[in-house]
């Protein structure tokens, strides 16, 4: 059985790939949709033109994990596309965000990123994709936004290494970085504090549409839009501290503009 293997798809880029995977892989035979909202996940399963087998439970938890494996044992699964879209940001000065909202952000967008993964790869063959949503926090230390730019940065690394390593077997892994997207996704992760961000807002259509056409094309990174590029080879360039003054000093004043229209 071909299938595709979507985490983080009741919302966001992981509901956007699950629309989009069918309609560019058209040999596969199911999308296999993890999230925690299994009425989201029952409502997209109606949209999509393939059997959906449905995954609900907490990433951050072994029981999922569980779940999946004896399914793929089961249905002698052949992985044609994993994509590890789950995750979420917190925005605001480390010490003044609650704790366990930290460190479960390092549960679920590095530990459950890399337990899924190590999972999947005995069963993908030579042609298989990965397709790891890292983001455009991962180039540069970004203050205000430090743990979840750190987790970004892990997922980006993490993604490169792994594509080196299984580049022998034919499967193909690729770090999606987009800049922030129009999702749901600043509804929990709060005010960004950065005007730059929302200047440069991309449409989640648009960023998965580029990520699975560089998926498709082999490219290890995907990065949409002029803009984001440029951060990309800027972070390069530029010293992290110049990076980190510049930022600091657009937060400080989006926070300013902010009280004065409270």
């Amino acid at each position: 059985m071909k299938i595709a293997l979507i985490t983080g798809a009741s919302s966001g880029l992981g509901r956007e790939f699950a629309r989009q995977i069918p309609k560019l892989y058209r040999k596969l035979d199911e999308i296999w949709l993890a999230a925690r909202s299994t009425d989201k996940l029952k409502e997209l399963a109606k949209e999509l033109p393939l059997p959906v087998r449905i995954f609900d439970g907490d990433l951050t938890r072994d029981y999922i994990y569980d779940r999946i494996k004896k399914e793929l044992e089961r249905q002698s699964a052949d992985i044609r596309m994993l994509v590890n879209a789950a995750g979420y940001g917190a925005i605001g000065d480390a010490t003044d965000i609650d704790v366990p909202a930290q460190a479960g952000m390092i549960d679920l967008n590095c530990r459950a990123l890399t337990k899924m993964t190590l999972l999947c790869i005995p069963y993908m063959s030579k042609g298989s994709r990965i397709i790891q949503m890292a983001s455009a926090a991962a180039f540069a230390p970004q203050p205000g936004f430090a743990v979840y730019a750190a987790t970004k940065s892990y997922v980006y690394s993490f993604a490169r290494g792994m594509g080196g390593e299984l580049k022998s077997k034919g499967i193909i892994t690729t770090a999606v970085c987009p800049g922030p997207v129009d999702t749901a996704f600043f509804e929990r992760a709060g005010n960004t504090g950065n005007s730059m961000k929302w200047k440069f807002m991309s449409g989640p259509v648009e960023v998965v549409h580029k990520a699975l056409a560089d998926a498709a094309n082999r490219r290890e990174t995907s990065v949409y839009g002029a803009a984001m590029k440029a951060a990309r080879i800027a972070a390069r360039l530029l010293p992290d501290r110049l990076v980190i003054r510049l930022m600091r000093a657009d937060s400080k004043k989006q926070n300013k503009g902010d009280e004065r229209i409270r």
